[in-house]
């Protein structure tokens, strides 16, 4: 830690503690089900919290390793899990607002608070006596008569300890403890700089002549938003999807499409301020440091241990089955596209920047059907309402709005969620606006998860946040079949955390492979043409959508999926490749992606889902390095399990039932094993491909 840092850190634990009181963080919070009193919460409660926070937690584990009794389950494994309750709050609330309403005030703490947390837990984490209490226990664990749960609990503990680097000498550890205080900060800066990047402007037109093409509602939010950043009479495209995509689908102007895609590709890679390239190649080389003092020969390596494919060449040979199959589709896809061009009399072959207008004609010519027609019957609050009902059908479970309950920014809306039984399950909170405050795409988080420790019962606050289309002054949000899919999606993981049954929250520990099976599975059910009917009503009448639609979206589902599968299955070989570097040589980063590309032929008409400049899932610090696969991995197994559905009933309740018990409530590393307890056998690669419309 730097010296001003430590200034800082010192002075706020001084203030800290004679403001304790007056800190809503640091005191038990006497609102509806304990959710977040954010009306009393402000900017500088939280490094005083966090502070106090750490304190507190090194305390309880010291306590731990002064406990003179012999090492047993209760007083070390279910002191642990009691143990950073006030830290892990203070943080979930602190990393919520960062991502979904941050401000300079926030970005600074984040950037101070990192390299002290990571300090924090590398002070745990290789404590060599807390080890050696773990390892007596661990040893022991077949003659303690421990329940599977605790069993799972137990192996958790002492091998996320083993793989933090308990078991190294003191100067590896020293090596270790640098460079993951090095990694903390640099995958803030990354973040941050992703965010600085995606919220930029990405075109601003001032003729109108250069909106040809463009919807009436498109137009109205653009004008919105120049308005917004006093540019009043013209109209502001940004880099977040609800504002670049429709563009890019429907704007006539080619040079115009042109020029907000390669700022939307160039995000992070522009040479400025914000530029990441440095930044992705350091964390590269740091992970490939890591990996080789932990015993591993790459980043992949390590993290693929615990996964569901367990290794790397497992995942490059799963990739590989879908490449082939998924680029022929796409070069079949650019064909009807390119004649399409050449019949309009253009002298051009098909860019980048023109895959998703040509698309779009192509989908209007062969099936009559583009956004246009489809959004008026996706109001947000309808769609919501929709997946709501799914899961109401399928589990027994009710959505009630809530009004009393304070919220970190008018935007989010809150539910109480019942079981059948009318008893209380959680809090949903649904957040689908962007601002620039917000980060992009769409995710789920928790202010708490679910436990049930000494019989007190714990029940989870579950966040799903968005980017959807903001109302605007005419209409309300209206969303595009690919967003009604992401609101099901986030949906799908905000119920495996409400269904969290287990004693300790610890034990859901489950593989990032598996973590996508519930949301992917929830897709299926927003398009199927069943469920359409009940919430796609149109905006101003109020009429479901017409079986036309139905049957157009129906025919209409396989297509681009070549172009859909190939620049996702881009991105993940992007992902892999960084992450099965074996030494630590400072690389240059375009030069990387284009050997990476070239490596399995990626067509130039299409560019990688996400580049390593602002590839957030593996470079901003969450789990997904080296497993950015697992969403198409989860894939597999989403179909595979929508098929039991099909196959009986959609809303079956005998499968309901064995999906939520065996895959939604509980956590264990062999998942596999709990996939086949509902299906009764393992998976196959064959039913997402016939999905996709892969398989011919």
């Amino acid at each position: 830690m730097n010296t001003r840092m430590y200034l800082v850190a010192l002075l706020l634990l001084i203030i800290g503690c004679s403001t304790q009181q007056e800190n809503p963080l640091l005191q038990e919070w006497d609102t509806p089900f304990q959710t977040p009193p954010f009306d009393e919460i402000k900017n500088e409660h939280f490094m005083p919290a966090f502070l106090e926070g750490m304190k507190a937690e090194k305390a309880e584990v010291n306590a731990i390793i002064a406990n003179e009794a012999a090492p047993t389950f209760k007083n070390t494994i279910e002191a642990l899990e009691k143990s950073g309750v006030l830290l892990e709050r203070v943080s979930r609330v602190f990393n919520c607002l960062n991502e979904a309403n941050t401000n300079d005030e926030l970005q600074q703490i984040s950037k101070e608070v990192a390299p002290l947390q990571t300090r924090h837990y590398d002070d745990i984490y290789l404590n060599n006596k807390l080890f050696v209490k773990l390892s007596q226990i661990y040893k022991q664990q077949g003659s303690l008569g421990l329940t599977p749960e605790q069993t799972i609990l137990l192996e958790n503990y002492y091998l996320r300890l083993v793989r933090k680097g308990a078991k190294l000498n003191d100067d590896d550890k020293n090596d270790l403890r640098a460079i993951n205080e090095e990694l903390s900060g640099l995958y803030v800066k990354f973040s941050q700089n992703h965010l600085k990047e995606t919220n930029a402007l990405g075109l601003i037109i001032d003729n109108e002549a250069d909106l040809a093409g463009l919807p009436d509602g498109v137009i109205q939010a653009a004008a919105e938003m120049a308005k917004d950043r006093s540019m009043e009479g013209k109209w502001v495209f940004s880099l977040q999807r609800p504002s670049f995509t429709p563009f890019l689908i429907n704007s006539e102007k080619r040079k115009l499409r042109e020029i907000l895609y390669t700022a939307y590709i160039d995000r992070g890679n522009n040479n400025d301020e914000y530029d990441n390239k440095q930044v992705v190649s350091r964390i590269a080389a740091l992970r490939v440091s890591r990996a080789n003092l932990l015993g591993y020969k790459t980043h992949a390596d390590y993290t693929l241990e615990r996964s569901m494919a367990k290794n790397r060449e497992n995942v490059y040979s799963f990739l590989m089955q879908l490449w082939e199959p998924a680029l022929k589709r796409a070069k079949t896809e650019l064909k009807d596209m390119q004649a399409l061009i050449d019949n309009e009399g253009n002298d051009f072959n098909l860019q980048a920047w023109d895959w998703w207008y040509y698309a779009n004609k192509v989908k209007k010519e062969k099936y009559a059907l583009d956004d246009a027609l489809l959004t008026p019957y996706f109001k947000m609050e309808n769609v919501r309402a929709g997946a709501f009902d799914v899961a109401g059908k399928l589990f027994g479970i009710e959505f009630v709005k809530r009004n009393d309950i304070q919220v970190y920014h008018p935007d989010v809306e809150i539910f109480e969620v019942f079981e059948a039984d009318g008893s209380h399950l959680g809090i949903f909170y649904s957040d689908y606006y962007p601002r620039d405050g917000k980060s992009s795409g769409a995710w789920m988080d928790s202010f708490r998860d679910q436990s049930n420790m000494g019989g007190n019962f714990i029940t989870p606050l579950v966040i799903n946040v968005g980017n959807f289309a903001k109302p605007t002054a005419d209409k309300p949000s209206l969303m595009t079949l690919g967003q009604v899919r992401t609101l099901f999606h986030e949906l799908g993981h905000g119920l495996n955390w409400l269904f969290g049954n287990t004693t300790y929250s610890g034990s859901r520990d489950v593989p990032t492979d598996f973590v996508e099976l519930p949301s992917q599975i929830m897709e299926y059910w927003a398009v199927d043409p069943a469920i359409l009917k009940t919430y796609a009503l149109h905006y101003e009448t109020g009429e479901p959508i017409p079986q036309e639609l139905i049957d157009k979206i129906e025919n209409a589902e396989q297509f681009n999926q070549g172009f859909a599968t190939v620049e996702y299955l881009a991105a993940s070989f992007l992902d892999m490749d960084w992450h099965t570097l074996t030494d630590t040589t400072m690389l240059d980063v375009p030069e990387f992606e284009m050997e990476s590309m070239a490596k399995i032929g990626l067509m130039p008409e299409i560019e990688s889902r996400y580049q390593s400049p602002n590839f957030g899932h593996i470079f901003g610090g969450s789990s997904y390095s080296s497993g950015y696969y697992s969403y198409i991995w989860a894939e597999v197994l989403a179909a595979d399990a929508f098929q039991a559905f099909k196959e009986t009933d959609l809303f079956n309740k005998d499968l309901s039932a064995s999906f939520r018990l065996n895959l939604l409530s509980m956590g264990s590393y062999d998942m596999m094993t709990q996939y086949i307890k509902f299906r009764g056998k393992q998976p196959s690669v064959d039913t997402m491909l016939k999905y996709r419309g892969l398989d011919q």
